[in-house]
């Protein structure tokens, strides 16, 4: 019996004939799946899984192959990927060396923009309560385009039409290329470290959507949003909307519409301005109608220094007659008030007792009233006066009682 011979490979030779046959028999393919176990090493390459409903293959992506990736690889992502089948022989796996990838049903750019989207969405630059007001009148603006383009002289020319009191400081920078958001980005910060600078216009002449691509960069949005100064977006296009108009202060869609704001509001300030100026016409000529009416009311009210000094003459003939009048009655008031006083006084006057046949006896020499019998003695001297005369007498007998005293009346 014939012996038969046998060839025993080690690990590396039979890992090195499986890769020559993947190679040779496999190659370069297209492959379609969903990543799982997505992982970025500190080296830049990218690992990961590749898996359907039946099977997952092991990938890698290195980093000269993914520098320019323009969307965020994530697990559960289903993509198209172009690669080598290779076998990775530390660990004797199988896996693909992609070097191209993009996500299924939708071009890489645009799912890049999707992505990027709803990024700047959920961190808040797209909201309403950050966008900034544009200035009543932004007399000094900061252009950021390219100074040889359309956008620059379309603005250009209606400001010098329409708003020649505005001034302009162009910032001329790529716009579109692999370098233009980063100068588009700079510029708009360079803008914001002016000091009277009142409004920024960033724009260009339209173009396709890749043409239009920098204004999607991340850096050329939050270069936008973090500006202090009011942004106004005014890349060219009616189609499709830029991440650069959504984190705008204001979006118009050319160039032209973005200097005619300027424009318009140049208009609005100077028919403000109109409006204020007739209702301060309107005033004056008012206040002054108004002094006129007063002064000729005043004028009809005065009168000449001769009818002013009659009139004073006429008041005074009045008081000096009322004054007469009224001392005349106060006089009579009284010589009445004496008359009844006199009356009073004759009524209690000892002259008026004596006329209805009274006396007065005073004792002489003393002068003093005799009020009392008690007073006098016999002999004494008394004077009587009468109401008509008076005569002197010797008292000859006193009576000090009432009752003998009643005998001689």
């Amino acid at each position: 019996m014939q012996k038969l011979s046998k060839h025993i490979y080690t690990v590396s030779e039979i890992t090195q004939v499986i890769k020559s046959l993947l190679e040779e028999k496999v190659g370069e393919v297209w492959l379609e799946g969903e990543i799982s176990n997505f992982k970025a090493a500190a080296s830049g390459h990218f690992y990961f899984s590749l898996k359907d409903q039946g099977a997952l293959i092991l990938g890698a992506m290195f980093a000269h192959a993914n520098k320019g990736l323009k969307f965020k690889l994530e697990d559960g992502l289903k993509v198209i990927c172009f690669g080598k089948v290779d076998v990775y022989g530390p660990r004797g796996q199988y896996q693909i060396i992609v070097e191209r990838i993009e996500p299924k049903g939708v071009g890489a750019q645009q799912f890049a923009f999707e992505q990027l989207k709803k990024k700047l969405d959920q961190e808040g630059l797209f909201d309403a309560d950050h966008k900034k007001p544009l200035p009543q009148m932004p007399f000094t603006v900061g252009i950021v385009t390219s100074i040889k383009g359309a956008a620059v002289r379309d603005i250009l020319q209606i400001l010098k039409k329409g708003a020649s009191c505005v001034d302009v400081i162009l910032r001329s920078v790529r716009v579109q290329g692999e370098q233009a958001a980063s100068e588009i980005a700079e510029a708009i910060a360079d803008l914001n470290n002016l000091k009277n600078l009142d409004l920024i216009i960033v724009s260009r002449g339209g173009g396709s959507t890749e043409d239009l691509w920098s204004f999607n960069e991340e850096m050329v949005a939050r270069a936008i949003y973090n500006s202090r100064l009011p942004v106004i977006s005014a890349v060219g296009h009616q189609i499709n909307t830029t991440l650069s108009d959504l984190v705008a202060d204001v979006f118009v869609e050319t160039p032209s519409a973005a200097a005619k704001i300027i424009v318009d509001k140049k208009n609005a300030l100077l028919a403000q301005l109109a409006g204020f100026r007739y209702q301060l016409d309107f005033s004056i000529n008012n206040t002054i109608s108004d002094l006129k009416n007063r002064l000729t009311a005043f004028t009809h009210m005065l009168k000449s220094p001769r009818d002013y000094l009659f009139e004073k003459q006429q008041q005074i003939d009045e008081l000096f007659s009322g004054l007469n009048y009224n001392m005349r009655h106060a006089l009579e008031l009284a010589a009445q008030r004496l008359n009844a006083l006199i009356q009073r006084l004759e009524a209690l006057s000892p002259l008026s007792i004596l006329s209805r046949g009274y006396s007065l006896s005073v004792l002489m020499p003393q002068g003093s009233i005799v009020k009392d019998a008690s007073s006098i003695k016999p002999g004494d001297k008394l004077k009587t006066v009468l109401h008509k005369g008076a005569f002197t007498s010797a008292v000859l007998e006193v009576f000090s009682d009432e009752r003998n005293a009643k005998r001689f009346v």
